[in-house]
């Protein structure tokens, strides 16, 4: 096949350029066409073997996937193999393993059972509509290159929505795993009802559980590559079977149509299009995030790059031919990649193996599930989604930021009490809420000459022997200027010189700021005015080239000098306000407002850095070292000469 390939693209590129760049155009389009030409056979029989391993994962945790979504268990087969065709022609990865996902299954669910209204056959059209809209978005936002949405979902955040639904996940599987009917109501409500039932357990059916738990979570410890799953779905086909369990009153998954899965659209009422719409939205951000977040992982280690938008358009098209199938939708899985990279797989003949055999098992073996206890496909669940509650995660979040730790509670906690829909939305909501709040509150950092470094600036706060320039104040933006932010600085930039007596200058370091935009630069124009007003001359420093462009045509420089008061370095930029000011001599020294005992300290440190200075470098007649590099604490080192901005 690979030679044929090859042959095909090499009389496309024979003859003339334009043949050569078809090819070039189809290979973007079409990224198998890139790698498969070129596919090394030595390489088939570990991809053959790994494709055999992630379908037996995928057998056991499609059928389960499928009941968290409340529709057949056919429907989590049905979904696997068009999609990973799909991703294997389209997908950007050469190793990500596409197919049902557990956070994926049960917002898909949560979304089917307030649409469907309890008509199950309306359940598996929804199911599919669903996964058709989720490629639909998926795809739009790779081919409108709006990829970055993504990253407003902090790690936290998904840290902790995930644990929320791996809770809501297990919670729903108590009642199969006691063998007693599930309460109606929320997660909550199950909960409590469960326990207050759990002493009609149905005993038969709680043994195989335990049984079935034991053998999935002890034996992933005794030897991790074993795929127990599959394991533990023979055994309980088995023990039913040699056991006549189902008389016993164990519930099983009973019938189970074979065939090749059904082509087509799924057949759905016009009222509740607006509402899959909406849900395929909600689907997608989730696919999206964990799609991604596989994704890179796996071409962090393999030493490869994945084009992002590429990578959209090729899970999003992997739904839709879920969806076309009857499936439900699908995601890139964690789990069946990391299997796949420890069984030898390179490539996506991985995922087309596997799609062949899932295949295999719809043509010819779906008879093997019929009397598979429904507690054993809990057990499956459960194991499969366990280790998505990531404690170490979250403890580590508070170690690190508080703010974090309360992103990723408040994730879980939306989730467990609101719901998987209402949850994501409260997940994003507070994200959003959290850029917002920091980029409109950014901290402002009064700057003084640092002792024993040659013009170097760092914040005063926190640093007693770093020394304040008297008459001037110089002030660091620790986030980009902006409109929604740009009142708040102006405010807090005017109490700032109202702390420091005898000001006469304030120099702003805008580095931070890579856009600017009307509101600002007339905020900005008004800053300079009102600091006029009180005698206080305003100075730019280290002010990006397109950012100056904006301030020249909103008028502002017209309102300033530019000659002297734009400039590359905050070393040059003081100077020059002192002496436009009619400063004293340029020295590094505490402001008036220091207390005295603190600046006799700081006097003696500014003695000691002018000396240092006299025999390190040369000083002009204001006494500052000349240097071609200034030095910023906690902040990128500003590589331009000091000279004037222009």
């Amino acid at each position: 096949m690979t030679g044929t390939v090859a042959k095909a693209r090499d009389a496309l590129m024979t003859g003339s350029t334009t043949r050569s760049e078809r090819w070039a155009t189809v290979a973007r389009v079409v990224p198998m066409m890139r790698w498969l030409p070129e596919y090394p056979r030595s390489r088939l029989r570990g991809d053959l073997m790994s494709g055999a391993i992630v379908a037996a994962l995928l057998v056991p945790q499609s059928l389960g996937y499928a009941r968290i979504a409340g529709v057949p268990v056919q429907v989590g087969l049905y979904a696997v193999p068009l999609a990973l065709l799909a991703y294997a022609v389209l997908g950007s990865s050469p190793q990500l393993i596409v197919g049902p996902a557990s956070t994926v299954a049960i917002v898909s669910g949560s979304l089917v059972a307030d649409i469907a209204r309890d008509n199950p056959q309306d359940a598996v059209a929804i199911t599919s509509a669903l996964a058709i809209a989720t490629g639909i978005v998926l795809a739009a936002i790779g081919l409108l290159r709006v990829a970055w949405l993504a990253e407003f979902l902090s790690k936290p955040i998904v840290t902790g929505f995930v644990f929320g639904l791996t809770v809501t996940i297990i919670i729903g599987e108590l009642p199969t795993l006691l063998g007693i009917p599930k309460p109606p109501g929320d997660l909550i409500g199950v909960l409590i009802r469960t326990l207050q039932n759990i002493g009609t357990t149905h005993l038969p059916t709680a043994i195989v559980s335990a049984i079935a738990l034991a053998l999935l979570f002890g034996g992933r410890r005794i030897s991790p590559r074993v795929p127990w799953g599959l394991v533990a779905l023979v055994a309980g086909v088995a023990a039913s079977r040699l056991l006549d369990l189902e008389a016993a009153g164990v519930a099983v998954v009973g019938d189970v149509p074979a065939g090749l899965p059904p082509i087509g659209l799924p057949l759905i009422s016009p009222l509740d299009l607006g509402a899959v719409v909406v849900g395929g939205a909600s689907l997608a951000l989730v696919a999206l995030a964990e799609g991604l977040a596989a994704t890179r992982l796996f071409a962090t280690r393999g030493g490869y790059r994945v084009e992002t938008e590429r990578e959209l358009i090729g899970m999003g098209v992997a739904n839709v031919a879920a969806g076309m199938s009857g499936g439900l939708a699908v995601a890139g899985s964690l789990s069946k990649t990391a299997a796949a990279e420890g069984a030898g797989g390179r490539s996506q003949v991985t995922g087309l193996t596997a799609a062949v055999l899932v295949i295999a098992v719809l043509v010819a073996f779906t008879w093997f599930f019929e009397e598979l206890p429904l507690a054993v496909l809990s057990a499956i669940v459960i194991a499969a989604v366990w280790g998505l509650m990531d404690l170490a995660a979250v403890r580590r979040y508070r170690h690190v930021r508080k703010a974090d730790f309360v992103a990723a509670v408040v994730g879980a906690a939306s989730v467990v009490l609101f719901g998987p829909l209402y949850g994501l939305g409260i997940a994003i909501t507070v994200s959003l809420l959290a850029i917002i709040y920091r980029s409109s509150s950014p901290r402002i950092e009064v700057l003084g000459k640092i002792s024993q470094e040659k013009a170097a600036w760092g914040r005063v706060r926190g640093h007693p022997n770093r020394l304040p320039v008297a008459g001037v104040v110089v002030a660091r933006l620790d986030a980009p200027l902006f409109w929604a932010n740009a009142t708040a600085i102006e405010d807090r930039l005017l109490a700032e010189v109202e702390n420091w007596p005898d000001t006469r200058a304030l120099v702003l370091d805008l580095e931070a700021t890579t856009q600017l935009d009307t509101t600002s630069a007339d905020i900005l124009r008004h800053l300079a005015d009102e600091l006029a007003k009180r005698g206080i001359n305003l100075y730019l420093a280290r002010v990006l080239h397109h950012v100056e462009h904006v301030l020249e045509r909103s008028g502002f420089v017209e309102a300033v000098d530019q000659e002297s008061h734009f400039w590359h370095s905050i070393s040059q930029c003081v100077r020059a306000a002192r002496r436009d000011t009619a400063l004293e001599a340029y020295e590094s020294r505490p402001h008036e407002s220091v207390p005295a005992g603190d600046k006799a300290e700081a006097d003696a440190q500014a003695s000691s850095t002018a000396d240092e200075s006299g025999e390190n470098g040369e000083t002009d007649e204001g006494g500052e070292v000349e240097v071609e590099v200034e030095v910023l604490d906690e902040d990128p080192t500003d590589g331009d000469a000091p000279e004037q901005a222009s």
